[in-house]
């Protein structure tokens, strides 16, 4: 697989492939909460700091999946939840992790996120995964993070757990 990094200037350049990549991921899905448009404003939002950085992996000449996020700013934390006084310092939060469908399993997603999170100057990576989702939850837990919180960002959102992973300083 290809791994290709990204920073916030080649976020207008790879725009279109992640919303291509998201509408294959979200294609069966009706809720509203995952549609192109909704998923269109957070991808501009997270992908105008300055700070932000996405992995994509292609093989055979088509994608396979991304991951991308930036370091909150000081303090900073997921919309409905409460930071954990235990956390200190920088922190990245892991914003968006889609992998196509035909891809999963196959150990190529750990390799994007891998990839995406070895050069973060951070203390810890953050996340936030659907609570329906077990098997991913649990796969978060089989790469090293646990579930510190539970958030519902807004009235029409699942519930999330918030999960970290502590960076080897």
């Amino acid at each position: 697989m290809d791994l290709k990094r990204y920073g916030h200037a080649d976020a207008q350049d790879v725009r279109s492939m992640l919303l291509d990549i998201h509408d294959e991921v979200y294609a069966d899905n009706p809720d509203p909460f995952h549609s192109r448009e909704r998923f269109t404003y957070f991808l501009d939002l997270w992908s105008a700091r300055r700070n932000w950085r996405c992995v994509s992996g292609c093989e055979n000449g088509g994608p396979v999946g991304y991951a991308y996020g930036s370091v909150l700013a000081p303090g900073g934390w997921w919309k409905g939840s409460t930071r954990p006084s235990d956390i200190r310092g920088p922190v990245f939060a892991l914003s968006e992790f889609m992998v196509l469908p035909k891809w999963r399993g196959t150990g190529r997603a750990k390799k994007i996120h891998d990839a995406l999170i070895a050069p973060v100057e951070a203390n810890v990576v953050s996340l936030q995964v659907e609570i329906a989702h077990f098997k991913v939850v649990h796969l978060y837990e089989s790469w090293g993070y646990r579930q510190v919180d539970e958030s519902k960002p807004s009235d029409d959102s699942p519930r999330y757990a918030v999960m970290v992973k502590d960076m080897p300083r």
